[in-house]
């Protein structure tokens, strides 16, 4: 019975943290998703969400690389590679993030969760110029990459 009350107050403690999302499913989802949210105090809620940004963007640069070598047009190509490496700048942001959040540097770890966030934008931007539609699937990964980007700055936001 007590172990129940427990796992209700830590769900309690995710949708607190993540409701002031913009789309707090995305957040609960990403929490949910590791083994140690149970016992993972508000800190360490946004320390997951950062480790489902960076993989996110891990999987987007992955998709880059796939997508650059597939298509013919050159232009659209040398954007796609851009992408890529902006995400793997973007990772190792979101990485130096992590530490930071560690550190109790919060306004730190905002910075680089937004400028991991802004290298997103950089490259949706860029790909759209040319006219280019990226797959949904593609999409959908940058969309969830923003929402969850959004959703640990609000979280780290209440620290300060």
């Amino acid at each position: 019975m007590g172990h129940r009350n427990l796992v209700s107050a830590d769900d309690t403690l995710i949708k607190t943290q993540c409701h002031n999302a913009e789309v707090p499913e995305a957040c609960i989802q990403c929490v949910k998703s590791d083994p140690q949210s149970q016992s993972a105090d508000k800190v360490g809620i946004a320390a997951i969400v950062i480790t489902c940004i960076s993989n996110k963007a891990m999987t987007l640069e992955s998709n880059m690389t796939v997508l650059a070598s597939s298509v013919h047009d050159e232009d659209l190509k040398l954007v796609l590679q851009d992408c890529q490496k902006e995400l793997s700048d973007a990772k190792t942001n979101l990485t130096t993030a992590m530490d930071r959040l560690k550190n109790k540097d919060y306004d730190q770890t905002n910075y680089l969760v937004n400028h991991a966030l802004q290298k997103e934008f950089d490259c949706k931007k860029n790909v759209g110029d040319l006219q280019y539609t990226l797959p949904t699937t593609v999409l959908n990964d940058m969309t969830l990459y923003e929402e969850l980007s959004e959703a640990v700055m609000r979280i780290i936001d209440r620290f300060l």
